[in-house]
């Protein structure tokens, strides 16, 4: 049995879960998360956590049984906590502005680019090389930031570019010379 897919999930005080069928409901809060699992699946909730079952040990049921359980667990961390990630600018004039909600980027193009927010994800600028990446969707969150930073990835010979916090470059060494 899949080690991840039995573990129950807690839910913690101030959250709410209702579960119609294969349709997962989540409010917390963060906010709320609606969505929809492979209809196999059996999800129920138990005084005070979840737990996902699957009906038998085809290769299907058990690749499934896993991937709900961390879904769930992570729409239940979404509402109570949140997901965040940061991102650094590194390059002489590369910078970001806050613009509301959105956040608009200066990169070396010829022309600033203006990168609006979706729903339910905000931006929040730290210093102007620095942006933190919130919201409750972990797969939202994940998404915005991977856009982002491939406007400008990082160069492997002087480092410039976008990068999430904390990730190493591997560096290239430049032209030898005789």
């Amino acid at each position: 049995m899949s080690r991840i897919g039995r573990m129950p999930i807690p839910v913690p005080a101030g959250t709410e879960v209702k579960i119609e069928g294969n349709r997962v409901t989540v409010k917390g809060p963060k906010g709320q998360l609606t969505q929809e699992f492979h209809p196999d699946m059996i999800i129920e909730l138990e005084e005070g956590s979840i737990r996902v079952r699957r009906p038998s040990d085809s290769k299907l049921h058990k690749s499934l049984h896993g991937l709900t359980r961390t879904l769930i667990a992570n729409m239940v961390e979404g509402v109570t906590a949140g997901f965040e990630k940061n991102l650094e600018i590194h390059g002489v004039g590369y910078r970001a502005v806050a613009k509301g909600q959105d956040i608009e980027l200066s990169l070396g193009f010829s022309h600033p680019v203006l990168v609006k927010a979706p729903e339910g994800v905000e931006f929040e600028l730290v210093t102007p090389t620095k942006i933190r990446i919130k919201g409750a969707d972990k797969q939202k969150v994940g998404q915005i930031a991977a856009k982002i930073r491939a406007l400008r990835k990082p160069d492997p010979y002087k480092g410039k570019g976008i990068r999430y916090a904390g990730e190493q470059i591997r560096r290239k060494a430049g032209k030898a010379v005789k």
